[in-house]
């Protein structure tokens, strides 16, 4: 599975110590724990679901209980990447993030079109109807909210963002709080990136958009507007007022071929700060470092993205 990862990762654990403001040093497994008694269980279910304009999208839910987790990948990602684990010693196995996260709360992940499945070799999704052209981020978001009330999947929502995720999860938060319960980022993509970039900036969505793999030139192959989906976010109105939590890498990204050391370098500096900027996002956020992680921290670090969303769900529960 490592061999299709830095492919993928170049676009854009275990913890020894967490700092969980507002916590009351309570461990985050307390918060998995409390939150496993649940409503009667609900119906497992995995296939397409019709969002009109001949178009279907492929989702999966399993688990019974309140809030709903929504699973958002990253960009060219589907969802198998929540499916996944690559945890070494002394680090326990863990359950992947999906089944862990349906052990105490109810949760769904989908594959947008054009992305990428963890097949051997890779492959572009077949379950969800494709998409040629570049896309906007208000279409993401469109797109989830179109699956979510065509499939009756009950809200409120926690969504889970990773990497660009991130953005889809946040703009939807934006632009639908009545459905949005909480958010948990995932080594998330900001808003702030381009000035730490400068004059590399369109080098770097070249890179994002088309980060060489063998994928990059099939027809439907997801790419996304970048500066527009910037200027969706910044422009929406603000977050609701709910529980986030931001879990941040600390290896570093896998560069592509192409990719000049200055501008990964650059990267670099500037994701910390990018980190930040979600963590300020909402006041008393715990930032979680994933230490021996690279970008893609539920797969490296499956319990820790878990504990996150149950530190979480049992923050919407104790505030309702």
């Amino acid at each position: 599975m490592r061999r299709c990862l830095p492919a993928l990762t170049a676009a854009l654990v275990s913890v020894a110590l967490i700092t969980l403001p507002g916590c009351d040093n309570i461990p985050i497994e307390k918060s998995v724990a409390a939150a496993r008694t649940r409503v009667p269980a609900a119906k497992d279910m995995s296939g397409p679901v019709d969002v009109g304009g001949g178009r279907k999208i492929h989702l999966r839910c399993k688990g019974s209980g309140s809030p709903t987790v929504i699973l958002e990948s990253g960009l060219h990602d589907s969802s198998d990447t929540w499916n996944l684990t690559d945890t070494r010693p002394p680090v326990p196995k863990s359950p992947a993030v999906f089944p862990g996260v349906a052990a105490f709360t109810r949760v769904c992940e989908y594959d947008r079109p054009g992305t990428v499945r963890y097949t051997e070799p890779p492959a572009l999704t077949t379950r969800s109807t494709p998409v040629n052209g570049e896309r906007s981020l208000t279409s993401m978001v469109s797109d989830l909210d179109k699956l979510l009330t065509a499939a009756k999947v009950p809200g409120p929502y926690l969504l889970v963002g990773h990497s660009f995720g991130g953005m889809v999860t946040r703009l939807y938060a934006q632009t639908h709080p009545e459905s949005t319960a909480g958010l948990v980022f995932v080594d998330a993509f900001g808003t702030n990136m381009r000035p730490f970039l400068g004059k590399e900036w369109a080098a770097y969505l070249e890179v994002l958009n088309r980060p060489g793999t063998a994928l990059d030139a099939k027809r439907g192959f997801e790419t996304v507007d970048v500066d527009g989906g910037i200027e969706a976010v910044t422009g929406a109105p603000p977050l609701p007022e709910v529980p986030l939590a931001v879990l941040s890498k600390t290896k570093p990204f896998a560069r592509p071929p192409g990719m000049p050391v200055s501008l990964a370098a650059r990267l670099e500096r500037a994701w910390p700060r990018v980190q930040q900027e979600l963590v300020q996002l909402e006041p008393q956020t715990p930032h979680l470092l994933a230490t021996g992680s690279d970008h893609y921290v539920q797969i490296h670090d499956p319990d820790l993205t878990i504990s996150a969303i149950g530190l979480i769900v049992g923050r919407v529960d104790n505030g309702s």
